[in-house]
């Protein structure tokens, strides 16, 4: 369980918003509001459900990230989360459900994440290696 990359929460997240699992379906149930909150400067903040599944997978960043500081299966975690960025971009340039701008930065997140993770392991790896002189 623990080498099952957390991004695929906001992956599934999207794909059941897209076939209307979390609303109206397809890419107007992102623009769909959650909530909304009148501030003391006379504005009213909303938040959608895109920016909803954007909080998400910056929350799942976070977890991931300290997931690559352990040491136990990082080269399966990191295989499945470059696998998982594949579907993501796969997606992305193929399904016209995908083609849209939250879809876009989950992507972008799910790249951070491979990325920070390779460079979490070769850092730490650089540090395991000593020379007994």
């Amino acid at each position: 369980m623990a080498v099952i990359p957390l991004m695929i929460i906001p992956f599934i997240l999207y794909n059941l918003a897209m076939f209307g699992a979390l609303g109206s379906g397809g890419v107007g149930a992102l623009d769909t509001s959650i909530f909304s909150l009148d501030m003391m400067s006379g504005a009213t903040w909303s938040m959608s459900l895109g920016d909803l599944l954007l909080l998400v997978a910056l929350f799942v960043l976070f977890f991931e990230i300290i997931k690559a500081t352990r040491r136990r299966s990082a080269v399966m975690d990191h295989l499945l989360s470059m696998l998982l960025f594949v579907v993501f971009l796969v997606e992305f340039l193929l399904a016209p459900a995908a083609a849209t701008h939250v879809f876009f930065l989950l992507m972008a997140i799910c790249f951070i994440d491979v990325a920070a993770g390779f460079t979490i392991s070769i850092t730490s790896a650089g540090r395991d290696v000593s020379i007994g002189l």
